[in-house]
């Protein structure tokens, strides 16, 4: 399965017509509940280790990915699902969805990119505490520590998460992707830096098609159609 995954990433990549990257399950209830401990207790020491870091590779391929992408989560999102869904861009889940990373509770850690993208969107404390306790929250808590960008009625994530796809996907492709570089590597480095990054990125959009497009739809006051060049 995480062979496919990567292979579909590897895919949309290199997809010219692909938007917008929407990830959700149809296993009701579950989101992903991460590793199959019953498998992982077969693995020798090298097999786990191999594994995770298969996983962390491939998170890190979706983090990276230049379209947006969107978690839809409804039901569980737990250890390695958590670190799925902080591997998107933005994440909106349904009133049942519960989140949490439990390995302290089997004496590892988070070992997908848990200990570090969660404390980057949360806060430290709040992600140790998590982490420390590996206790579970729900949809509101979630929803109150920024872990979700949108909280929506059970069963409605999906949906949600195609209306707020369909409006990114009017927007320039290019610029889009560009913001990405430059909210993504900026974070990581100082604001001097940062500036840099931005300035880069707004010189690849500033030569494109796109943007004349959209200044000659604006003024022949019509809406805009973007190739993304």
């Amino acid at each position: 399965m995480l062979g496919k995954f990567q292979s579909a990433l590897d895919r949309l990549q290199d997809d010219d017509a692909a938007r917008v990257v929407i990830l959700r399950s149809v296993v009701p209830g579950v989101f992903c509940a991460g590793a199959d401990l019953k498998e992982r207790k077969k693995m020798s020491v090298f097999e786990a280790q191999k594994f995770v870091t298969s996983l962390r590779s491939t998170f890190s391929s979706l983090e990276v990915l230049s379209l947006p992408t969107i978690a839809a989560v409804e039901g569980v999102a737990l250890g390695g699902g958590l670190e799925l869904a902080l591997s998107c861009d933005l994440r909106i889940c349904g009133a049942e969805a519960t989140f949490g990373l439990p390995e302290t509770g089997l004496a590892i850690i988070p070992g997908a990119g848990g200990t570090q993208r969660l404390p980057r969107l949360i806060g430290r404390s709040r992600a140790k505490e998590l982490i420390f306790t590996g206790r579970r929250i729900g949809a509101d808590e979630a929803k109150s520590y920024g872990l979700v960008e949108y909280l929506t009625a059970a069963g409605d994530a999906y949906r949600k998460a195609l209306e707020l796809a369909k409006i990114i996907s009017n927007q320039g492709p290019l610029a889009i992707k560009m913001a990405k570089v430059a909210i993504d590597r900026g974070s990581e480095v100082d604001a001097a830096s940062g500036m840099e990054i931005e300035e880069a990125c707004y010189g690849q959009v500033l030569k494109s098609k796109d943007r004349l497009e959209g200044l000659a739809a604006f003024a022949e006051k019509r809406s805009p159609v973007y190739r993304g060049d």
